[in-house]
């Protein structure tokens, strides 16, 4: 698969899948105005990649400073197969940056992570 990197926009969030390394990340804002149009190729080639992984690292950053709840839906169903994929015998780390002064982001940062199984899961404040 083809690295995808997309830079950031006043609505949509960056995105940096690096497929042949295994790392992965989302950063900025987050509400585009068609988010299945925005996430949904996106999504389709990271299920692929993670359906295919066995006994790889993957790494997963989340650095938002806002999102919608559509993209608050996109998140948690990354987290879900995020969580599949370490139970199917990947590790699998999800680092989840928010500033320390954001009681709003790192409270959602949580509440996030209550639902996973088998991925670990690091919060970072950020100065």
């Amino acid at each position: 698969m083809e690295h995808i990197k997309l830079e950031p926009t006043k609505r949509s969030p960056g995105i940096d899948f690096d497929f042949a390394s295994g790392i992965f990340s989302m950063s900025g804002e987050s509400y585009p105005e068609d988010v299945n149009k925005f996430f949904g190729p996106l999504i389709g080639q990271l299920k692929g990649y993670l359906s295919a992984a066995r006994g790889a690292t993957i790494r997963f950053s989340f650095d938002l400073i806002y999102f919608n709840s559509t993209t608050a839906k996109v998140v948690m169903g990354l987290f879900e197969m995020l969580d599949e994929a370490a139970e199917a015998g990947n590790t699998v780390t999800i680092t989840w940056f928010f500033a320390a002064d954001d009681s709003n982001m790192e409270e959602l940062g949580e509440e996030f992570s209550e639902d996973l199984e088998h991925a670990s899961f690091e919060m970072v404040p950020k100065a």
